[in-house]
């Protein structure tokens, strides 16, 4: 079986490397290459992950920002490919929080005098 892969998208980090710290500062240099985005959509772009992408906007962004394709993308072994067999978790048991676990309640009788 084939080993999934998956990318990491350093669009945010390219730019601030390049002194590109807002999101809009895209726009007009988009523009100048053709490309016509709306604020909203250059904001996805920079901030997501994003799954479609046009070849015309991809090679906009390595001239913009004078980089290559492995300055933006890069692959990573997908998570959970080494394993088939998945976990199940309890309800409400998200990941990420480590030892950080609420204690569980003890409800006790009322005391009447």
């Amino acid at each position: 079986m084939a080993a999934k892969l998956d990318y990491q998208w350093h669009l945010r980090k390219v730019m601030a490397d390049r002194g590109l710290f807002s999101t809009t500062d895209l726009i007009p240099l988009l523009d100048e290459r053709g490309i016509t985005l709306s604020s909203s959509q250059v904001y996805r772009l920079v901030v997501e992950r994003p799954e479609r992408l046009s070849l015309k906007i991809l090679m906009a962004l390595l001239d913009i920002l004078d980089c290559t394709m492995d300055d933006l993308i890069e692959p990573v072994a997908a998570a959970g490919a080494g394993s088939t067999a998945q976990t199940k978790k309890a309800v409400g048991a998200e990941t990420g929080v480590g030892d950080l676990r609420p204690k569980r309640a003890r409800i006790r009788g009322v005391e009447r005098s």
